[in-house]
C-alpha cells in the first residue's frame, strides 16, 4: 500500500544539567570545584532511504523523541550525551513545518540526512566558572530545552516520465506492457487507486521510471475523482506523457482537458515536455491524424500495447528527452 503523506509530532532531547560538586581527597587542600558538564540532548533526523517507497513505516506512530542527555557529575565528569532519533524515509519525501508552513527540506538522495529539531545544550559544570577571583563557584547552568515541532512529510515519487490521462485510457496496460510493473486491470474507471512506478528498459545498459497515477477526470484540481490526491506524483517527472483513447470523438478536446487541470494544480508542469499518445490503435479502423491545432514541438503518435504496435517510437521519443543525442546514437532502442 502507498501512504504519501503522514503528519507526525517530533520532539528533540533535553540537555543535562551542569553539576555543582567540590573535590575532597586526601592530600588535596582545597580541592576546589568539580561539577562535570551536562550531555548534549539528542536529535531527531530523518534519513533517507533508498530502500523504501512509501511513509507506510510511520503511519501508526504520531510522535518521535530522541533521548535526553544525562547530568554531569563529579570529577568534572561530562554527562553522556542523548541518542538521536533517525526516521527512515524514502526518497522524494518533502518535509514541512505544519504550524509555520515552512518547506524544511526536499529529500532526493539516497542517504541524505536532515536533523529536523536539535538536541539542547549541555548545562555547563561549576568547574567551568572557576577563576582567580571566583575560586569556589558554587553554581552550574541546566541544560538547553529541548524542540519539539509537528511535521507533514509528503511523499513526490521519483520517475522520469508521468503517464496522464482519463480513467481507462490505457495507462496500466501501457505501463505493464513495457516493464516488470504489474498494477491492477479491468475494464472500468479507476481501476488504478494509487501510483504504480516501472522501470521500463531502453538500451542495453540505460532505463528509465514510468508513473503512472489514477485516471484524472475533469475537475481533477478541485478535488473530483481520484486524481488530485496524486498529481503531486509527476512534479518531478522530466516528462509528461498524455494518453488518449484512439476512439475518442476529439482527441485534441482530451488532452487541452488534461492540461488545465495540471495547470490549475501546478503551472509548473506547463514548462515540462509533452507528448501526446492515443492509446488502444488496435480497436480503431485507422490510424488516427495528428490533431489540428496540435502545437508543432508536441510529439505525436498512437500505440497499442496489446498489439504491441508504435512502442519502440513511443520509447525513442521519451528517451530523446532522458538521453543527450550521441547516447541514443550509440545505444538503440531495443526490440519489443
Amino acid at each position: 500500500m502507498l501512504v504519501d503523506l503522514v503528519r507526525i509530532r517530533v520532539a528533540s532531547g533535553k540537555g543535562g544539567d551542569g553539576c555543582v560538586a567540590f573535590r575532597r581527597e586526601k592530600f588535596v587542600p582545597r580541592g576546589g570545584p568539580s561539577g562535570g558538564d551536562g550531555g548534549r540532548g539528542g536529535d531527531v533526523v530523518l534519513v533517507v532511504d533508498g530502500q523504501m517507497g512509501t511513509l507506510l513505516d510511520l503511519r501508526y506512530r504520531q510522535r518521535y523523541q530522541a533521548e535526553a542527555g544525562q547530568a554531569g557529575s563529579s570529577s568534572e565528569k561530562t554527562g553522556r550525551s542523548g541518542r538521536d532519533a533517525e526516521l527512515r524515509v524514502p526518497p522524494g519525501t518533502v518535509v514541512r513545518d505544519r504550524a509555520t508552513g515552512e518547506i524544511l527540506g526536499d529529500l532526493t538522495e539516497s542517504g541524505q540526512r536532515l536533523v529536523v529539531v536539535r538536541g539542547g545544550r549541555g548545562g555547563h559544570g561549576n568547574a567551568r566558572f572557576k577563576s582567580a577571583t571566583r575560586q569556589a563557584p558554587d553554581f552550574a547552568t541546566p541544560g538547553g530545552a529541548a524542540e519539539e515541532r509537528e511535521l507533514e512529510l509528503t511523499l513526490k515519487l521519483i520517475a522520469d516520465v508521468g503517464l496522464v490521462g482519463f480513467p481507462n485510457a490505457g495507462k496500466s496496460t501501457l505501463l505493464a506492457t513495457l516493464s516488470e510493473a504489474r498494477p491492477k486491470i479491468a475494464d472500468y474507471p479507476f481501476t488504478t487507486l494509487e501510483p504504480h512506478l516501472g522501470i521500463v528498459r531502453t538500451g542495453e545498459f540505460r532505463s528509465l521510471v514510468m508513473a503512472d497515477i489514477p485516471g484524472l477526470i475533469e475537475g481533477a484540481s478541485q478535488g473530483k475523482g481520484l486524481g488530485k490526491e496524486f498529481l503531486r506524483h509527476i512534479e518531478r517527472t522530466r516528462v509528461l506523457l498524455f494518453l488518449v483513447d484512439a476512439s475518442a470523438e476529439d482527441p485534441l478536446d482530451q488532452y487541452l482537458t488534461l492540461l488545465a487541470e495540471l495547470e490549475e494544480h501546478d503551472p509548473a508542469l506547463m514548462d515540462k515536455p509533452r507528448v501526446l499518445c492515443l492509446s488502444k490503435l488496435d480497436l480503431v479502423a485507422k490510424t488516427p491524424a495528428r490533431p489540428g491545432g496540435l502545437e508543432a514541438e508536441i510529439p505525436f503518435l498512437a500505440v497499442s500495447a496489446v498489439a504491441r504496435r508504435g512502442l519502440e517510437e513511443l520509447l525513442r521519443i521519451l528517451d530523446g528527452y532522458i538521453r543527450p543525442p550521441e547516447e541514443l546514437r550509440a545505444s538503440p532502442i531495443p526490440t519489443l
